[in-house]
């Protein structure tokens, strides 16, 4: 079945960006020239997805705007005979764009069963806006509908990192190999240092069966004292088919403020007006 839904969780208080995310959501704060929500828009209309789900909070009106007509905006650019290209993929009809509000903070799986009744019974994605993902040939999300229309069933992004860095991380305990694909045996949060199952780690993408929302219906809270994701998507292990998707390009961890840093500087210098410059700067401050 195709995918045609997305949710993306974007309720968060961002206290780590204050004071910028005291009146601006922090999935509005740019990399280079488009906030991170529309990087995470643009990856889920590339795999396909017809709808988007935003499961917002207080303060979070920004992004309704954002995904909004700007009539007003349209109609100046268009009278001084500018491009409205730069506002492509910003505009999401009603059908297209529908907000959903968490009313209070329990979790990231709480924040997906709140959009229960509009996924229905339908498999759905889901993108964590924070973590910036920019594929090589093509999104990550497409990425992995590529491999879902060939084994169905649960599937999560997967990410090799250091050894050494897995205790940072939700890690999968991987039974078969298959190329990309990785049979998911278990996900371990965190694990200790040197206890790790493997190098594969969670970056934010998910493919799930309708079937975890009666699990996030009733899951108890876990680390936190939240409703966790990780904890109904482990019930799900050996009910459905689970695999990992090796994805192939690069991660930025937009939720600190390092790898914000470092996503704006490395898209900024690829950029054809402005990188060359840029870099050029770059080598001048660091010498």
């Amino acid at each position: 079945m195709t995918i045609r839904k997305a949710i993306f969780p974007v309720a968060g208080l961002g206290t780590r960006f204050l004071p910028a995310t005291k009146a601006v959501p922090k999935e509005m704060l740019p990399v280079v020239d488009r906030p991170l929500i529309q990087y995470a828009v643009d990856e889920a209309l590339e795999a396909g997805v017809e709808t988007m789900i935003f499961v917002t909070g207080r303060n979070k009106g920004a992004i309704e705007d954002h995904f909004d007509m700007a009539y007003e905006l349209e109609r100046i650019q268009a009278d001084r005979g500018k491009s409205l290209a730069a506002l492509e993929g910003t505009r999401l009809t009603p059908g297209n764009a529908i907000f959903v509000r968490q009313q209070e903070p329990r979790g990231l799986g709480h924040a997906i069963w709140c959009a229960r009744d509009i996924i229905g019974d339908e498999p759905f994605a889901i993108i964590l806006p924070d973590e910036l993902l920019i594929g090589r040939h093509k999104g990550c999300l497409a990425q992995m509908v590529a491999h879902y229309d060939k084994v169905g069933g649960n599937l999560v992004c997967a990410l090799e990192v250091l050894m050494a860095e897995t205790h940072n991380y939700g890690v999968i305990d991987p039974g078969a190999r298959d190329g990309v694909l990785t049979e998911v045996k278990g996900l371990v949060e965190k694990p200790a240092a040197g206890t790790a199952p493997s190098n594969l780690m969670l970056p934010g993408r998910y493919i799930l069966q309708p079937e975890v929302m009666a699990l996030l219906a009733t899951q108890e809270a876990g680390a936190g004292g939240e409703v966790q994701l990780t904890d109904a998507m482990a019930r799900l292990i050996g009910r459905q088919p689970f695999h990992g998707v090796t994805f192939d390009g690069e991660r930025f961890d937009c939720g600190s403020k390092l790898g914000f840093a470092q996503a704006n500087f490395a898209l900024a210098a690829r950029d054809a007006a402005m990188g060359a410059e840029l870099k050029a700067w770059a080598r001048e401050i660091l010498a």
